[in-house]
């Protein structure tokens, strides 16, 4: 009767920690557990990180490279880690330099950083990224050039006795060393209180063609809560529009992969109760926005499906809201033809649960579905059977090319 009882307790003990069962799929992806790293092969998971909160994961251009920042959970004092997926560790490119951001170069395994003020890029030690060296100062925010040897940054304006100047972009050699001769100035954005206020130049994303850039402008720590404008500008620095006002959020600026057509979810006011709608522009025809959110509704997040379709993740408007606890949207996810405007819903959450963050990885569309807790949910094309994919995730995973 005994060893019946250690055998049922023994049993009930495996199921609970069991790992849960998931949807396979062919991907590879990186994503964070309670602040933790893991990474996901097939069926498998591995967990990478143990101490401290993980933020931000990358994949290098070719996969085999995870880049992460880990640090305190106010997200202060940041580090820089790289996991190497084919030697199976963890190291630090250069210990002690705290980092605020970085992205990966989209021709080598070579990381460009920002410190404090400062742009950095790593070597390389038999095609390993490790150690680093300067570029350049007074950089704000940053961009590799598609050809992966140069950069647009730009520089915070300054406050003058007479209000504050212009917002400066530069181009900058990746091997700059410090040496303001090898700098050319790109393009000074004339700013107006009245028009065009900015004080600096953030999330920069290039077109497919790689023959425009965008990004926002931004103006004062208080007013880019509210609003901020989105800008684009020819590769050559000749040509700026300026094409509307939305908030802070680099997942609501999306560059079709298929045509110059840039997406955006538009409007003002920090919160997303209302007056959040998705628009697409031609570029450089900026005059020809049209806009696809139906009257009553905020559309919260977007991704292009194909040529002709977009996905977005929209909820009823909430205008009854002044006060208190900012409620609860509880999207779904929508697809639009962007010829007809027909639309239609694709993913069905339960009651009280939302579906955002929607991403398309070659025949697969995942996304994020919230509730008691936060799923990985994926799907094969628009028809095919939604399933949980990875279970407890802070985040929508970040998939390896």
């Amino acid at each position: 009767m005994k060893l019946i009882k250690r055998m049922a307790v023994f049993i009930i003990s495996f199921l609970l920690y069991m790992p849960s069962v998931s949807a396979e799929t062919p991907l590879k992806a990186a994503f964070i557990r309670d602040h933790k790293l893991w990474i996901k092969e097939g069926r498998i998971e591995h967990q990478i990180t143990k101490n401290q909160y993980v933020y931000d994961p990358k994949w290098s251009y070719d996969g085999r490279f995870l880049a992460y920042l880990k640090g305190a959970e106010s997200g202060e004092k940041m580090f820089l880690y790289v996991y190497d997926t084919k030697q199976k560790k963890t190291y630090q490119p250069y210990e002690g330099m705290e980092v605020f951001q970085f992205q990966w170069s989209p021709i080598a395994n070579q990381i460009a950083y920002t410190t404090w003020g400062g742009l950095d890029v790593t070597k390389t030690e038999n095609g390993v990224p490790k150690g680093f060296e300067n570029v350049a100062l007074g950089v704000s925010d940053f961009v590799w050039y598609p050809n992966g040897k140069e950069f647009i940054v730009s520089s915070q304006a300054q406050l003058l006795p007479t209000g504050w100047g212009p917002v400066k972009l530069f181009r900058v050699p990746a091997n700059a060393n410090l040496d303001s001769s090898k700098i050319k100035p790109f393009y000074t954005i004339q700013t107006d209180e009245k028009d065009l206020f900015a004080i600096d130049a953030t999330i920069f994303k290039w077109s497919k063609d790689d023959k425009w850039i965008s990004f926002l402008a931004i103006p004062t720590a208080s007013l880019s809560n509210d609003s901020n404008t989105l800008c684009v500008l020819s590769k050559e620095g000749t040509n700026f529009q300026a094409i509307g006002k939305m908030l802070i959020n680099k997942d609501w600026i999306k560059w079709s992969p298929y045509e110059n057509k840039l997406a955006y979810i538009s409007g003002e006011g920090r919160f997303l109760v209302q007056d959040k709608k998705i628009k697409v522009a031609d570029i450089p025809s900026v005059s020809q926005q049209k806009e696809y959110t139906p009257k009553g509704y905020v559309d919260l997040d977007l991704e292009w499906l194909s040529k002709e379709a977009v996905i977005v993740a929209r909820a009823k408007e909430n205008k009854k809201w002044q006060e208190g606890p900012v409620p609860m949207m509880y999207s779904k996810l929508y697809v639009i033809n962007l010829k007809t405007a027909q639309q239609k819903q694709v993913a069905f959450p339960p009651k009280k649960e939302a579906d955002t963050s929607p991403k398309v990885i070659g025949s697969f569309i995942i996304w994020m579905r919230e509730g008691r807790e936060k799923s990985a949910m994926i799907k094969e094309g628009l028809n095919g059977k939604e399933q949980v994919w990875i279970k407890r995730v802070d985040e929508i995973p970040v998939i390896s090319p």
